[in-house]
């Protein structure tokens, strides 16, 4: 394979000669030529080529180099595939040197090379197989109050007396240790983000996101109150500072991004502020992040990269001598103390602390240094890393727990060191902070609609649905529903009404890079569509669960967010989950449950001990586990043998036969393949392209920025229907859940909202009804994620999802697009625009792109034009 992207690879067959080591290429050209076999007296040569959409087995004669077909039946190769164990099934020449021996269409064949004759071989295997019990634990996802447990961005007052936070998308405060609880600030008109203390602790200065304002530095007291606005340019702010006299501010200026938006992120770099008056910042340097004072206040520290290595340096205010002090290949936070004499680090998710020799070189920060003194501080991980006023403490947070470590219980050589050696994580302060649930009062009736309710195969052609609060409290035929006098009537008569969407595979634009926008399109742009529930099996932790407490608590508007967080990464990179044992996997489970998870990505852990170990901590934790196999069929299969709660992507064979039926029938493993980007062939995403236009629909176009549709639509992939593998897995996935198999539709995060319908849309394309389609839409999704009892069907105590349809899906599925309301946990909004209507009516913001000056201006009709608006390039 000559070529690492796999959408343009090149398989050819090479030769080697063993005498003198010349490598050529041998067999090459168009469809390939994989798996060669010689002939026993070495005379014909045997190859698998791929013409059009099939695959041959073709013979070659060496010494002519005359080549033909022989055998047009095999089945789809898999050269469009990660296919690390060969891309189609080895074969054998009989000692004849005229026939072979090989496996297609779920048989083994005898092929006579030269006639053209062709045999089955009748075989018969008996396999006994034993699957674990797959992992399924049901959540409770409601109630009137929830825990926060995603604590981010702490700050400790240098007198050890109050912590300062941010969560939920504001600033609080707690007096420790066992203080309760309270807002710091009081302007709800932004989001507030990384606040740090002054050194005499009277001040604490912070970021705020407003999407129309944009962001800002603020400052307020350590008693509350309205913050005091010290930038006076708009911008993306981060990591403010104070110097250690206090008179100025560092921090860091950005750029933007898709979620944010991108005007005013011209000049980012890093920047000093007067702390007393602010002002529009002096530039010290263009890179870097994550910036503080040193202990005199002439230097600036800062954490970047140079090449592939992380660095950190420090730097004059004036931008002058430059200096490099560490680098690292894994580090992602480092925080320098206060006295400039240790230095506290997290690497892949643990805490380390060394003393800072002054040595005037780099020196290389890493858990496996042995230059100097190291500790490792966490049992299961820690980040927020900051220290105390008198560099000897280091704090952290795991979720909503607060931890600190004692240098004097660290480090023996330590003067005033303690009796003992302190174990990682001994001392630890609960945050306690809860929220109210984001519910509504009243009630509402929906009146007259067709009731797709997926309480088995029940359809109600007129029906009610009465929701009190949250929940639904009655569901049924007109004539014998009971509507409340004091229920809010919505006339519905003519429409259809399914359950809420639930994507399982729901990659969204979370990270907008530590600081929140007041609405984010990706969540909007799905619950517009009708997804109310989703689950991403791949996102960054702190943003993934923040997000899904602030839309639990009313701050931002979106489906019901669920996630594993970051993947436990099985290959290289400096967010990899290293297991190389039991209490390793136990550990990574641990850290994950903290801030929220109830589920982990085992992705590409490349042992399948490594997997089990996985499997059995989370049997212990209660946790369940989505693996992905990058397309490596063998390992999907014995992922299902150990009991995983399903399987993320389709596998890459396509049909599926007997033994693959049975066995995966017989486990309680879930599949969820994600036919828009279905393996094995050009996937899903490309057909809707071909086939639709995507850029002229409406309400796509009111919750995604214009540039994303535009650049994947207008110009498309044009190809034969033949070649698009996803409907072959689409077949494959019909025929498992004809077996029993619970399917589930995933998105993928490839078109915000409208993805989901595709993904049901090719579902039928595979052979399915329209009707199991929905099912694997709505309760077969509920319970792959556990919450079977709370949504996925419309029944009396079940929580208010649903979604309104103008037309029937039932009679075509592409009618499921036609969403004319959504209901999520009782709120009820108008698609079109997401404005909250019903008992709450409530208009939604403006997005980014909608605001004079931004870079997707215009939004009118193909070739209208809007002179008020200053249009500007994207920074991709």
């Amino acid at each position: 394979r000559y070529n690492k992207d796999p959408n343009k690879q090149i398989y050819i067959i090479r030769r080697l000669d063993l005498q003198t080591g010349k490598l050529i290429n041998y067999i090459t050209g168009p469809g390939g030529a994989v798996r060669p076999q010689i002939s026993p007296d070495g005379k014909y040569l045997s190859f698998v080529r791929r013409i059009r959409a099939r695959s041959i087995l073709f013979i070659h004669k060496i010494s002519t180099g005359e080549q033909w077909p022989v055998f047009d039946q095999l089945d789809k190769d898999q050269q469009e595939t990660w296919a690390i164990f060969g891309v189609y099934p080895n074969y054998a020449w009989l000692p004849n040197n005229r026939e072979i021996v090989i496996w297609a269409k779920g048989r083994i064949w005898r092929i006579d090379v030269f006639s053209g004759d062709v045999k089955q071989i009748p075989f018969r295997v008996t396999a006994t197989h034993a699957i674990a019990r797959a992992l399924h634990y049901p959540q409770e996802i409601t109630a009137e109050e929830f825990q926060v447990k995603m604590i981010r961005h702490t700050a400790t007052s240098p007198d050890g007396k109050w912590l300062v936070f941010s969560a939920a998308g504001h600033l609080w405060k707690k007096k420790l240790p066992n203080g309760k609880v309270k807002r710091l600030t009081s302007d709800n008109s932004h989001f507030e983000f990384e606040p740090a203390f002054s050194a005499d602790g009277k001040w604490v200065v912070y970021t705020t996101w407003n999407d129309t304002a944009k962001g800002a530095i603020y400052k307020v007291s350590i008693r509350g109150g309205r913050g005091e606005k010290l930038t006076r340019r708009k911008g993306y702010y981060y990591s403010p500072s104070f110097s250690p006299d206090g008179n100025l501010i560092v921090y860091r200026r950005g750029t933007g991004n898709y979620i944010l938006g991108f005007t005013h992120g011209v000049e980012p770099g890093i920047y000093w502020i007067n702390a007393e008056d602010g002002g529009v910042g002096v530039r010290i340097v263009d890179e870097g992040r994550s910036p503080q004072f040193n202990a005199d206040g002439s230097r600036i520290y800062y954490f970047t990269r140079d090449g592939k290595k992380k660095v950190v340096k420090s730097i004059r205010l004036d931008g002058g001598d430059e200096r490099t002090h560490f680098t690292s290949q894994y580090a992602t936070e480092v925080v320098i103390s206060p006295d400039e004499q240790w230095v506290a680090f997290q690497e892949l998710f643990n805490v380390y602390i060394t003393p800072f020799p002054q040595t005037g070189r780099a020196l290389e920060l890493s858990s496996k240094s042995k230059a100097i003194p190291l500790q490792k501080v966490s049992r299961d991980a820690g980040y927020s890393l900051h220290w105390s006023g008198d560099s000897r403490k280091l704090h952290w947070m795991i979720g909503p727990q607060y931890f600190t470590c004692d240098l004097r219980g660290t480090f023996p050589f330590i003067e005033g060191v303690l009796d003992s050696i302190s174990q990682p994580d001994t001392s630890r302060v609960d945050i306690e902070l809860y929220l109210p649930e984001d519910i509504p009062d009243g009630k509402i009736a929906l009146v007259g609609a067709r009731l797709i309710t997926m309480n088995g195969d029940e359809v109600i052609e007129e029906g009610v649905i009465v929701v009190e609060r949250n929940r639904i409290v009655a569901v049924g035929d007109i004539n014998k529903v009971s509507i409340p006098s004091d229920a809010l009537r919505v006339d519905v008569h003519g429409n259809t009404i399914m359950p809420g969407m639930v994507d399982v595979h729901a990659h969204m634009w979370h990270n907008s890079g530590k600081i929140s926008a007041q609405q984010n399109w990706s969540y909007m742009a799905n619950l517009a569509y009708g997804v109310t529930t989703t689950h991403d099996p791949s996102a960054d932790t702190e943003m993934v669960f923040s997000q899904a407490e602030m839309v639990r608590a009313g701050e931002m508007v979106g489906p019901r967010i669920y996630s594993t967080g970051t993947i436990l990464y099985g290959a290289e990179g400096d967010f990899k989950a290293v297991i190389n044992s039991l209490e390793d996997a136990r550990s990574h489970l641990r850290r994950m449950k903290a801030v929220g998870s109830f589920s982990v990505k085992s992705y590409n852990q490349p042992r399948r001990n490594q997997r089990q170990q996985v499997m059995q901590a989370a049997r212990e934790l209660e946790m369940m586990v989505y693996p992905e196999g990058g397309s490596t069929f063998f390992h999907n299969l014995n992922m299902i043998l150990d009991g995983h709660t399903g399987i993320e992507h389709s596998i890459p064979i396509a049909p599926v036969y007997e033994d693959v039926v049975k066995l995966w029938a017989a486990s309680e493993t879930g599949y969820t393949p994600t036919l828009i980007v279905a393996y094995g062939g050009l996937f899903g995403e490309n057909y809707w392209y071909q086939h639709t236009e995507v850029w002229k629909k409406e309400r796509l176009l009111h919750f995604t920025p214009r540039a994303l549709i535009d650049a994947r639509s207008r110009r498309r992939t044009m190809a034969p229907e033949e070649e698009y593998g996803h409907i072959h897995n689409a077949a494959a996935a019909r025929t498992l859940a004809e077996a029993g198999v619970r399917v589930n539709l995933g998105a993928h995060g490839q078109l915000q909202g409208l993805g989901a319908h595709w993904e049901m849309w090719m579902f039928v394309q595979g052979g399915m009804t329209p009707l199991q389609a929905i099912r694997c839409a709505t309760i077969n999704g509920a319970y792959y994620i556990g919450m079977e009892d709370r949504i996925g069907s419309l029944e009396p105590g079940k929580l208010a999802d649903l979604i309104v349809l103008e037309k029937n899906p039932l009679e075509n599925i592409y009618h499921s697009e036609t969403v004319r309301y959504v209901m999520k946990n009782g709120w009820l909004y108008d698609a079109d625009t997401l404005n909250e209507i019903g008992n709450s009516p409530r208009e939604r913001l403006s997005f980014w792109w909608e605001l004079p000056g931004s870079s997707d201006a215009p939004l009118g009709k193909e070739g209208e034009t809007f002179p008020q608006y200053r249009c500007s390039c994207y920074n991709y």
